[in-house]
């Protein structure tokens, strides 16, 4: 911020630091004399939960927009897709055989990467959840193109910490998982899923019910792997039970090779609105 627009009144962060350098005396030691934004264990007390989600939504889309971030490209997909070289120690044969979909994940990014760099490097900046499997997959190819990539990472009590290839800058920790959903897809022009478990089942699941309802806007929604999802979710069963619309089959593509997708969202062409929601 320019110094012509700062604000007139005292600077914050100067009381911060003037308030730690106070006489040490009863009073000042007592929790009730810390500064309200300053105060850990105040900040986290039951009753500012909603300055809690605030902040947790505030933070990201500030330091985006700082970042120049205009658009991403959203990454899906499970932590325990094992690298190709690191199939063999993989814990199920099938674990072992998607880690094709590792080296497909990290080429769609590399190839995504280096088309937003031809354009200024704003726009269809990839996007993970930041850890390990198919999301470091995505940053790696973004970060071997020479371009940034976003990780949405999440305090988790075992596996979750940012992989190494994420942008430094654009790695963010959440704790509240809906404020991470919001942020995967408020800048979203696409949204791709790999296989994965209940994460990524969750994280595709909730998008396409927000396209569905017409609270986010039609973008290509890739699912890789036809086999994968069409083992583990019977598609059709839910359009003929009634559940969901035929029409509602049309919100996702399955594709199988970055290729493919980088093709398909390239000549992509928005469907137009919907007038009105199907059953769901």
């Amino acid at each position: 911020m320019n110094d012509e627009h700062r604000s007139p009144f005292r600077d914050a962060q100067i009381d911060r630091r003037t308030a730690r350098e106070v006489p040490d005396t009863p009073q000042t030691r007592a929790p009730a004399y810390r500064l309200a934004f300053a105060d850990d264990d105040f900040l986290c007390r039951d009753e500012l939960r909603p300055v809690r989600l605030q902040l947790e939504l505030l933070k990201p889309q500030m330091l985006l927009d700082e970042n120049g971030i205009e658009s991403t490209v959203v990454l899906f997909g499970g932590a325990r897709i094992p690298e190709p070289a690191e199939k063999a120690s993989a814990r199920t044969e099938t674990l072992a055989d998607l880690s094709r979909f590792y080296e497909e994940a990290r080429l769609f990014a590399q190839k995504m990467t280096e088309k937003s760099l031809a354009s200024g490097g704003h726009t269809c900046v990839i996007a993970t959840g930041g850890g390990p499997g198919v999301m470091k997959a995505g940053n790696q190819g973004a970060a071997e193109a020479g371009g940034k990539s976003i990780g949405l990472n999440i305090v988790l009590p075992h596996e979750q910490a940012p992989n190494e290839y994420v942008t430094p800058d654009l790695c963010f920790n959440f704790h509240y998982f809906a404020i991470r959903k919001m942020h995967f897809l408020m800048r979203a022009e696409a949204v791709c899923v790999f296989p994965g478990g209940f994460g990524t089942l969750d994280e595709m699941f909730e998008a396409l019910t927000l396209i569905q309802t017409g609270r986010m806007k039609r973008v290509p929604f890739l699912l890789f792997g036809r086999a994968f999802w069409e083992n583990i979710i019977n598609w059709q069963a839910l359009a003929d039970a009634g559940t969901i619309s035929d029409a509602d089959l049309d919100l996702f593509q399955f594709v199988e090779s970055a290729d493919e997708a980088v093709d398909i969202i390239e000549n992509w062409e928005p469907a137009p609105a919907r007038d009105h929601i199907p059953g769901r």
